[in-house]
């Protein structure tokens, strides 16, 4: 071997394994979790729990970087003006894919990539004792003498737009009707002046529990373990209609793949620790809530097609 031939072959051997090396110390600095919403909410108390055994994991500092507005599109803007090297991540929920669906994001959906679930809580049918439903059949016949008054949140949001995909897919007629936020639903519905409406189960729990309110069907590929006699939609012959008030960490599209493997081996190791898993009961979820990179990627999309669908539908899609 020459003395050039020599020499190449070493340095060859010297990047690759520099490579392998800076691979191996992934993350090599602090990694930020970037959030749309407020400190304190749902979204940004579910980010820091999932850090406090993160941090170990990682071996690195992390912290939360709330860029509030837009549904989202500050978040989404930030985010991908930063490397895609794997210590920038984002928090999303619902919100951010009815931002993009809507043409309103800085990005598309197939810019980002699902690292893992942190939440998920499923959209439950449930009907009103006093309107006289007690099955899904029921509910069809019912809805064929006049629209189902379903109550929800503001119009072109999640219970929206769940509420309308599953009319759409199922054939039951229904009247959409908007509160300015779940404890007046929930109140409606309480009172009978709504039949039906979308909740999760930490709102529906103390209303089934009295009997004043009646499961009929889960919104999930799964039946929730807190109710395992409740079908899923899919059982009763409504197909693809899945829906959950969900949180999940994404990167960018372009991070490179060994790198969303690490993101997506430690993070899930920190949130089924003791810590991670006291705080999902304590919200009435379970270890299911927690997914990985494959299953929550693909109910994202899943998500996704549901909304832009359903947005389309309303009117409400550029």
């Amino acid at each position: 071997m020459t003395f050039l031939k020599t020499a190449a072959f070493a340095a060859a051997t010297l990047a690759l394994t520099a490579g392998g090396a800076a691979a191996n110390d992934f993350p090599s600095q602090p990694v930020e979790v970037v959030t749309h919403a407020s400190a304190g909410g749902g979204t940004d108390t579910t980010a820091r729990t999932m850090l406090i055994r993160a941090r170990r994991e990682l071996g690195t500092d992390a912290f939360v970087q709330i860029k509030k507005g837009g549904g989202g599109t500050v978040a989404m803007s930030y985010v991908s003006g930063k490397p895609a090297d794997g210590h920038t991540l984002m928090a999303i929920t619902p919100t951010h894919l009815i931002t993009m669906a809507r043409g309103r994001a800085p990005i598309e959906l197939e810019d980002i990539k699902g690292v893992v679930r942190s939440t998920d809580d499923p959209i439950i049918l449930v009907v009103s004792k006093s309107s006289g439903i007690t099955s899904f059949e029921d509910l069809k016949e019912v809805s064929k003498q006049a629209p189902i008054k379903w109550g929800g949140t503001q119009a072109g949001g999640i219970d929206h737009i769940a509420a309308i995909t599953f009319s759409n897919k199922s054939g039951v007629k229904i009247a959409y009707v908007p509160f300015d936020g779940g404890g007046a639903m929930i109140t409606n519905l309480m009172g009978g002046n709504i039949q039906a409406a979308g909740l999760n189960y930490g709102e529906a729990v103390d209303g089934i529990e009295s009997g004043d309110f009646i499961p009929l069907g889960v919104m999930a590929e799964k039946r929730l373990t807190a109710l395992p006699d409740t079908p899923t939609l899919a059982e009763l012959g409504v197909e693809d209609v899945n829906f959950s008030t969900v949180r999940g960490i994404v990167v960018m599209a372009d991070t490179p793949a060994e790198r969303v493997a690490a993101l997506e081996a430690k993070l899930l190791k920190a949130m089924n620790h003791g810590t991670y898993q006291a705080y999902l009961e304590g919200i009435g979820l379970d270890p299911t809530s927690i997914g990985g990179s494959e299953e929550w990627d693909a109910q994202i999309r899943s998500m996704y097609a549901n909304i832009y669908q359903t947005l389309g539908d309303l009117g409400l899609r550029k």
